[in-house]
């Protein structure tokens, strides 16, 4: 039986490795490479490793390998090697553009001797490009170590270039395909928002509203846009009670002037927007980007966001921004470009600046250009338009996923589909918290230039699930709102968002990654902190909740409940994630340096009641030994334990009996 299952397990691992095709990893020679003072790595011979980038389209490609110079009287050659060393049947070349010109293939064995795999003797074709499958008769007696194509430029005038370089053991023809997202539907249906949002100027870079009921676009060349020449303006439509979008209007300055004007990303309580450029005093803009924070007054003016070492040499940019506010998604070229205009990443600082742009990497970034990036609410899928994957047409729309927390390492790019994608440039793809519609900007069966289009999206490119947490602050004693600083920590994870309820602006909305645990902390001079665990592990769908918070007054007889301090089952060991908490009860007692508290430590009714009775007294005395031993004095502290005698919620269920396990905090004295 032993035998057998081995024997099995080989012919299952022969056969996946006989019909899979190996790219090419690695460049070992070339004869020339095209380059000029304008570009970095486009047309380089690495951009012939990996899969093919153009085709099944075909064209001219900065992710394609192109000699020096067009109709060279001298042969011309490139040799790569793969990742695997092994017999082939075939070798697969994608040839984008100038098809024909490959004149020898040869292979190298293992001792690096060189054999003739393949001669051409026929005339030149007048294909613009496709795939060359050459199918041996029989596998190679020898294992390939690398492969060398040669190159008459001269039979086919103008520019040749080569894609991708494949081998395989099966016979079965290689074919370049679209790498498209899992499980889409055959048709999607897009629909025109219509003549409320859509004008025969130019509707683009929708941004839909994380709560999705404002969609912000930019109309250019409108009548109605500010200055002469109509540049670029903000505009907004609101969802009515019928679900349809209403009348857009023109956002009011300083958000418009008579300059280019684009509003890239918002934030989840709507009271934060980034927009293009840096706008200047005096009405006139800047390379960069800005950041304006909405007041009881309306828009504040747009302040400049400091980035490290911000030189883009590119003339376009676009922005994204996490729900978090701690990561910028930005566009354009920096160091480490792999050419064209890529996707880089800024972190927020703790002086407030943005960090030196770093580039995401050659997973999600191309010889050619990348644009309009979106992160979703979920903080991990990304969506972005690029021209250097294989799609349909110009410049398609992505997804991706981040893998960890370094931001630099993501999921294989998936285009969204031909029903999303066109021939022509698709672009600025938004979708609310929700994830019931996604917007996007595209030219097919457009009212004008441009327009921006909605569909239901489908499950395998959604983000994944979020929690919408919205409420207000208040004082418990006055029930008055109370201005506060609200931060949750993701447990486990570096996540953190940091928010300031403001009651003059309205409520506090955050939008969180589902399946996980958060500590929320709420604070405000002159109160006591709050802080509670909300644990959203189990949730897997989109899920809305109000939590309005009483912030307790440093008052004598006031009191409240201990939410994050935590005990060792039926012991009083103090666990290590109820530090933070107690804490801050220390700075709160160093900050009034005449507070008297009273700790109280209850139970619930399960076990013996004496032994809970003891158990609650000795956890109280832990908490004030702790306090103590950072630097509060013990006579400042009284203890008293009540076991199961003052239960707040009933004891039938579990669920309920843990709000009865408690410490709660008294003042005695001010």
């Amino acid at each position: 039986m032993r035998i057998f299952a081995f024997l099995l397990f080989f012919l299952i691992s022969y056969i996946a490795t006989a019909q899979k095709t190996f790219w090419a990893s690695k460049v070992v020679a070339f004869s020339s490479e095209y380059s000029d003072a304008k570009t970095t790595k486009e047309n380089r011979a690495t951009q012939a490793l990996g899969k093919p980038s153009k085709l099944p389209m075909v064209g001219t490609s900065p992710c394609a390998w192109q000699p020096l110079t067009q109709d060279n009287p001298q042969e011309e050659f490139l040799i790569v090697s793969f990742d695997t060393l092994m017999p082939i049947q075939q070798v697969a070349i994608a040839e984008n553009y100038g098809q024909g010109c490959i004149v020898r293939v040869e292979a190298f064995d293992e001792q690096d001797n060189l054999k003739l795999l393949w001669t051409n003797k026929t005339a030149p074709s007048f294909e613009m490009g496709k795939m060359l499958n050459l199918v041996l008769t029989k596998p190679t007696t020898y294992k390939v170590r690398s492969i060398k194509l040669v190159l008459n430029t001269a039979r086919v005038k103008g520019w040749n270039q080569i894609d991708a370089i494949g081998i395989s053991q099966s016979t079965t023809p290689i074919k370049a395909s679209v790498n498209l997202a899992k499980n889409l539907p055959q048709q999607i249906i897009k629909e025109n928002l219509g003549q409320n949002v859509n004008s025969l100027y130019r509707e683009i870079a929708p941004v839909i509203s994380p709560d999705g009921k404002t969609l912000y676009f930019t109309r250019w060349e409108h009548p109605e846009n500010l200055g002469k020449d109509k540049n670029q303006d903000v505009w907004y439509s609101e969802l009515q009670k019928d679900n349809k979008w209403g009348v857009a209007r023109s956002m009011p300055a300083p958000i418009n002037n008579t300059e280019h004007n684009a509003l890239c990303a918002i934030s989840p309580d709507g009271k934060t927007i980034l927009l293009n450029n840096v706008y200047l005093k005096d009405g006139g803009m800047a390379n960069g980007v800005s950041i304006a924070k909405k007041s009881e007054k309306g828009w504040n003016f747009p302040e400049a966001l400091s980035i490290k070492n911000f030189k883009n040499k590119s003339e376009f940019s676009e922005y994204s921004f996490s729900a978090n506010g701690r990561v910028l998604i930005l566009t354009g070229q920096f160091k480490e470009t792999q050419g064209g205009k890529d996707i880089y990443l800024s972190f927020l600082q703790a002086d407030g600046k943005w960090s030196e742009p770093v580039n995401a990497g050659k997973t999600i970034n191309t010889a050619d250009d990348e644009s309009s990036p979106f992160l979703a609410a979920d903080g991990t899928t990304l969506y972005f338009s690029s021209y250097g994957f294989s799609g349909y047409g110009s410049s398609d729309i992505f997804v991706t996923r981040r893998l960890d927390d370094t931001w630099l390492k993501w999921s294989e790019p998936e285009n969204v589909g031909s029903s999303i994608n066109t021939s022509e440039w698709d672009g600025y793809f938004s979708i609310s918290a929700l994830s019931d519609f996604a917007y996007y900007s595209s030219r097919e069966n457009a009212i004008g230039q441009e327009d921006i289009f909605k569909f239901k999206v489908p499950e395998s490119i959604k983000p994944n699930a979020v929690v919408q947490l919205t409420g207000s602050v208040f004082n418990i004693v006055t029930n008055k709102p109370v201005k506060a600083k609200i931060t949750l920590q993701a447990m486990n994870t570096a996540d953190t968002v940091c928010v300031t309820f403001d009651p003059e602006t309205g409520d506090y909305k955050l939008m969180l990654p589902a399946q996980k645990t958060y500590n929320i902390l709420v604070s405000q001079k002159g109160f006591l902190s709050f802080s509670e665990t909300l644990d959203f592990s189990k949730e897997n769908t989109f899920k809305e909740l109000k939590k309005n918070i009483y912030l307790v007054p440093i008052e004598p007889g006031q009191r409240m409940t201990l939410n994050s301090v935590f005990f060792e089952q039926s012991k009083y060991d103090i666990l290590p994630n109820s530090y933070p908490e107690l804490d801050r009860i220390v700075a709160v007692m160093k900050e009034n340096a005449t507070m008297e508290i009273m700790l109280e430590g209850h139970t619930d009714n399960q076990g013996d009641w004496n032994a809970n009775l003891t158990l609650s007294k000795q956890r109280v005395e832990e908490v004030k030994k702790y306090l103590a031993s950072k630097g509060v004095d013990m006579k400042r502290i009284q203890t008293q334990g009540y076991g199961s005698t003052r239960p707040v919620s009933s004891n039938n269920s579990e669920e309920k009996r843990k709000f009865n396990r408690r410490v709660e905090f008294m003042i005695i004295k001010n």
